[in-house]
């Protein structure tokens, strides 16, 4: 009976002894572990997704303000256009020609509260009748006012009795690349489409003859889009919707804006003169890369290289040599020729520009005063300019512009008929020239099916009239 007491009076204190154990050692070091996890925990607090929400709503775009300022100022285009349709067996047996109606539509943007818009040139060539719709649904019949063809720019005027919502130019030499822009206009007939992107990149050149100088942005431009607002986050407008870089003819991925600076001179000088006053610097030659600086023995690869300086123009009377190398005009650097087309496109005759240049490793800026084009580029001619009255009393004329430069695709034609380069121009289409300027109107003047008619003076003195269909 002792035994058995005494075995489970041992085996009591023995439960006693391990409880008391876990308890000193075991259930204080858990306790531990448990204070270290809850210390851990405020270190992944900040990794949760409602404050990376309020995080990121913070830092993007706000695209509403500047929607609102543009939806009301951008219109929508339509072109109607008589054209010949194809011709049917009654048509050739009574010997006459079909004509139907072509409807084309686009983009505009209202520039001032009295009805001028801007839009593209090729949004309304060719058009009998042009109509404005706004965006509240109204519909106007607009006036065109005048075009230039080189920049695509088309100013149109339409009359109401209320002022109108509209968008000043904003200043496209201070957009950046990167920054966030919104293409405003109608493609497909989507009235009021809004799409956004970034400036890829400025001064884009798709000619390949560096007469173009865009803004170039990734938001979505359609078939449509063309002569709409291309506006920064602000809502100014700094660009008009014009061209995309497609194999399909719809967006891909690039698109690209006349600049704002460009197209507010356009305007202006349609308003002011009937037309486009150019202001040239007179040079001549070509942008700088790798290849060209080795060829020509210098280490900068970046500007302008000056091969020719044209006479009688600003750059020759301001002292700019062949060989000069040209990186900046007033402010805006000179990375290659579409930066100098580009802006010198802002400037007027008389405008006078700081053109800071390298000549023999050394930086120099000369102030040059820009001039009116001296030549321009006649159709089947090639280059002429203004007779002297030198030129005029060589072939006994009081009138007349001389021809410069033949187009080498038509220099063998003109020669085989006594025409050579010096040989004086009197008329085109019937009127009389007395400078480029009258020749370059009268070119323009002329309709879609009017063939161009030259009266040239030959080697025998004789005026003779050509024409080209």
């Amino acid at each position: 009976m002792k035994k058995i007491i005494t075995l489970v009076f041992v085996s009591a204190l023995g439960g006693l002894l391990t409880l008391g154990g876990y308890k000193i050692f075991v259930e204080q070091e858990s306790q531990q572990l448990a204070v270290e996890q809850s210390n851990d925990l405020p270190v992944f607090v900040p990794t949760n997704n409602s404050v990376n929400t309020i995080n990121n709503a913070a830092i993007a775009p706000n695209f509403v303000e500047a929607a609102d300022k543009s939806l009301d100022a951008v219109v929508h285009v339509k072109n109607t256009a008589i054209v010949n349709a194809p011709t049917s067996m009654r048509d050739l047996f009574y010997g006459r020609s079909s004509q139907r109606a072509q409807v084309g539509t686009g983009s505009g943007v209202i520039i001032s509260p009295t009805g001028y818009i801007v839009t593209n040139n090729h949004v309304i060539k060719n058009a009998n009748e042009i109509s404005i719709t706004l965006n509240n649904n109204k519909a106007y019949l607009a006036e065109l006012i005048g075009t230039d063809e080189t920049t695509d720019i088309a100013l149109l005027k339409i009359v109401t009795d209320e002022d109108l919502p509209f968008m000043a130019f904003g200043d496209s030499d201070n957009a950046k690349v990167g920054e966030w822009v919104l293409a405003v206009g109608n493609p497909f007939n989507l009235n009021s489409t809004v799409t956004a992107g970034i400036i890829s990149a400025k001064s884009r050149d798709l000619s390949g003859n560096h007469s173009q100088s865009f803004i170039q942005t990734d938001a979505a431009v359609n078939p449509g889009n063309s002569g709409g607002a291309l506006v920064n986050t602000n809502g100014d407008l700094i660009g008009i919707n014009t061209a995309i870089s497609s194999q399909t003819g719809s967006y891909i991925g690039y698109s690209f804006a006349v600049p704002s600076n460009i197209a507010r001179k356009i305007v202006n000088d349609i308003m002011e003169y009937g037309n486009v006053q150019n202001g040239i610097l007179g040079v001549v030659g070509g942008a700088l890369n790798s290849a060209a600086a080795e060829e020509l023995g210098t280490t900068t690869t970046e500007g302008f290289y000056v091969s020719e300086v044209q006479e009688d123009t600003g750059a020759e009377k301001a002292g700019i040599q062949s060989g000069d190398i040209i990186n900046k005009i007033d402010n805006v650097k000179i990375h290659k020729f579409s930066d100098l087309t580009g802006y010198l496109k802002t400037k007027s005759p008389d405008d006078v520009v700081n053109v800071t240049l390298l000549r023999d490793g050394e930086e120099e800026t000369l102030p040059v005063t820009l001039l009116k084009p001296s030549t321009y580029i006649l159709p089947t001619i090639g280059i002429i300019k203004n007779a002297t009255k030198q030129d005029l009393k060589k072939y006994k004329t009081d009138s007349g512009v001389k021809i410069s430069k033949f187009d080498k695709n038509y220099k063998a034609y003109w020669n085989k008929n006594g025409i050579e380069e010096g040989s004086i121009i009197s008329k085109i289409n019937g009127k009389k020239l007395n400078s480029i300027d009258d020749a370059e109107n009268a070119v323009k003047a002329r309709s879609l099916n009017e063939p161009l008619q030259i009266e040239v003076i030959n080697n025998k003195g004789e005026k003779v009239v050509y024409n080209f269909s």
